[in-house]
């Protein structure tokens, strides 16, 4: 007795210990939304963190553009004795000493032109930095669509098992009553090994899209404890093209940049320019001479202004090159602008496209596959339909779903592409 009350409290105990750690496993459970993932995507992806600092340091030499030219201090000392005079040696007796002071004053709004184009060289560098984070979101939004394809897929997968489950108990009960052949019997129990491969295929499937997205989420959590959840379906109804076009316009970062980089070019060449003017030096410095013969003059103050004479250099080559700058920028700003165009017109070809694709399957093929399923199996169970009949409905019915469920992957991933091309998400629908 006391034996079996020692195995019952072990096995009270196991349960527990059993309990506890699914409870623990449910707990450490991660699903994320979209948004979710791309807020975490945003705040940890280290190629993101990286170009970030691409931009403080921009900011930094905006202090530098903008300090101004440090002063000169010279100290000389003349007048030393190097040899005895009428027998004594005094070498410091007649040395005077000048200190001077030089600062070189920048004329023509140098300095506020530097700072100018450091600041739009700065605006510059923070537009890339959104067109980067566009584009690594697209393939972020990309790999939790094929993740939530892959689950999709999965549920789907187990769904048609469990139908196939219930046809084979009901084979079974047909041929013990004598009314299925065995061999019948035998190709529908067959038929089942597909099935499991299916879902073999869609797991394996499911844990490298999961695997993919943790890589870009740099997380290390293990792939059976993250899950994903949104829509999976079609979104809202496409707008006329001309107001995607005006969108891309407004946002997308890659042609601010451009726009931006004309602005820079002016600035910068408005400060070749000024690099032509002359920028003089003052000077200034205080004498004190013991031996000098004029006995008024021990000590003196003294100015000086250095103008240099720009005959040959006036900056001709930095002055041309800036000017031609300006009009490649304006070029490739053109050309920006016209990839612009063609970047929403493929996206939104795409999607309508797709949704072309959809449309019949959800008013109509979706609907037929179960249903020439559900009549084909019945009638097979009543003796109505042939073994053949039976597996070509099961078989069309499992395309047509499959096939569905990729078209909504497509379209969910040509959506991403559209926001892409219109640097904003005007599909979120997840």
């Amino acid at each position: 007795m006391s034996k079996m009350i020692s195995v019952l409290a072990q096995s009270s105990g196991s349960c527990v210990l059993s309990i506890a750690l699914l409870a623990s496993s449910a707990s450490a459970q991660q699903t994320l939304t979209w948004e979710q993932a791309k807020a975490k995507f945003e705040s940890v992806n280290p190629v993101l963190k990286a170009d970030a600092a691409n931009v403080e340091e921009m900011k930094a030499e905006e202090i530098t553009a903008f300090l101004r030219p440090n002063p000169q201090f010279t100290m000389t000392a003349d007048g030393t004795q190097v040899v005895p005079h009428n027998g004594a040696w005094t070498p410091t007796r007649g040395t005077y000493e000048v200190p001077n002071f030089s600062y070189l004053h920048e004329r023509e709004h140098k300095r506020e032109l530097r700072l100018e184009s450091a600041k739009e060289g700065t605006e510059i560098t923070q537009f890339q930095h959104v067109d980067l984070e566009r584009n690594l979101v697209f393939g972020l939004r990309s790999a939790f669509v094929q993740t939530l394809q892959a689950k999709a897929v999965l549920q789907l997968a187990k769904a048609d098992l469990e139908y196939y489950d219930k046809i084979i108990d009901i084979s079974r009960a047909r041929f013990n009553a004598g009314d299925l052949a065995k061999i019948d019997l035998a190709r529908i129990e067959l038929q089942r090994v597909q099935y499991e491969s299916e879902i073999e295929t869609a797991i394996v499937n499911l844990r490298t899209q999961k695997i993919a997205l943790l890589l870009l989420l740099d997380d290390r959590t293990p792939v059976d404890q993250l899950d994903v959840t949104g829509a999976f379906d079609l979104g809202p109804p496409l707008q006329p093209l001309g107001d995607y076009h005006q969108v891309a316009l407004d946002n997308r970062p890659d042609l601010r940049a451009a726009i931006q980089t004309i602005q820079q070019s002016q600035t910068n060449h408005k400060l070749a320019v000024s690099n032509g003017s002359t920028d003089p030096t003052y000077s200034a410095w205080y004498t004190y001479n013991s031996s000098n013969n004029n006995p008024n003059g021990i000590q003196t103050l003294g100015l000086s202004v250095s103008i240099p004479l720009r005959i040959f250099d006036k900056n001709q080559g930095e002055k041309k090159r800036t000017l031609i700058d300006i009009d490649r920028s304006q070029q490739a700003a053109e050309a920006a602008k016209a990839q612009v165009f063609s970047d929403v017109d493929g996206a939104y070809e795409l999607v309508r496209s797709n949704i072309a694709l959809i449309k019949p399957y959800k008013t109509q093929y979706l609907d037929q596959s179960v249903y020439v399923r559900d009549t084909v199996t019945f009638a097979y169970q009543h003796g109505g339909a042939s073994l053949m009949d039976f597996l070509n409905a099961q078989s069309d019915y499992r395309v047509v779903q499959l096939a569905y469920l990729q078209l909504i992957g497509a379209y969910m991933t040509a959506e991403g592409q559209m926001n892409l091309a219109v640097g904003h998400e005007v599909f979120n629908d997840n």
